[in-house]
């Protein structure tokens, strides 16, 4: 990787012009500009792809409706020349130093692969921005960390080298628009990824899927949705397995499997 690696943005939206157009305008700010930003238009029958052009952003078009399909067409297009693909949705408001701090990351820690953070909810009441926070992303975190022995990738808020999309992209089940992506991504990672949380990573998301009991209620069966679609890959036996296999060819045979705590790194991109 150069000293100074090359980032793209990939950004999948379906009609969601309004938000995209604040989630460009914060990209503009950035102290660290992207080299490229990839808006994937997912179908959009509003003003998405006109906001796009505006921004002077790549526009590609996935006609396959889904966060998947969507996400994984940007990532490969992404491929061709960055050395980091970093991740937002249309709704996502980075502060203005979230480039540079995932940039002084990946340049510190040749061993980082995969690089994720929190939310910060706007929109909501004070009690749903909280609870989406500490306990519907913040809880994601804490027991997908416990399950899989990797952090939670939070879609609107990571960054991966550009390698581990390579080894990923024929494993996820990049086709299948009614799964998780970034959980579905998570549970095909492995503590050899490199994949870390920093918790001071926060970006600003939009609490609307929050609102309702409908919409966050789809969005928690989703994750049992994603955890039968992935199976067995996500079993925690199936994942002790390989890396008690791992570990007795390395240096002879263990009973446990026992992750790296180096994953849970504050301040990691500062």
């Amino acid at each position: 990787m150069p000293l100074v690696p090359r980032v793209t943005v990939v950004i999948p939206c379906r009609n969601d012009a309004d938000f995209l157009d604040a989630c460009l305008t914060a990209l503009e700010q950035q102290t660290h500009p992207a080299d490229r930003v990839i808006v994937v238009d997912n179908g959009s029958t509003d003003d998405s792809a006109d906001v796009a052009r505006r921004h002077g952003a790549v526009l590609v078009e996935e006609e396959r409706v889904g966060v998947w399909p969507a996400a994984a067409r940007g990532y490969d297009e992404a491929m061709s020349d960055a050395d980091v693909i970093a991740r937002l949705d249309a709704d996502s408001r980075p502060h203005p130093d979230w480039i540079a701090r995932l940039v002084r990351a990946f340049v510190s820690d040749p061993g980082l692969g995969v690089l994720t953070g929190g939310a910060e909810f706007y929109g909501g009441s004070p009690l749903t921005n909280y609870l989406g926070e500490r306990w519907y992303i913040g809880g994601g975190h804490y027991w997908v960390r416990k399950w899989l022995g990797v952090p939670l990738v939070f879609g609107s808020n990571f960054a991966m080298r550009s390698t581990v999309w390579e080894r990923m992209r024929d494993r996820v089940d990049r086709d299948n628009g009614a799964i998780h992506d970034d959980l579905d991504l998570s549970i095909r990672l492995r503590p050899a990824d490199g994949v870390r949380y920093d918790p001071q990573l926060l970006m600003p998301v939009s609490a609307r899927p929050l609102q309702t009991v409908g919409g966050l209620s789809r969005r928690i069966f989703k994750v049992a949705t994603t955890f039968a679609a992935s199976w067995p890959e996500g079993a925690s036996w199936r994942r002790r397995e390989e890396s008690t296999s791992r570990a007795d060819a390395a240096a002879g045979v263990t009973d446990e499997w026992t992750p790296d705590t180096d994953d849970w790194a504050p301040e990691f991109g500062r």
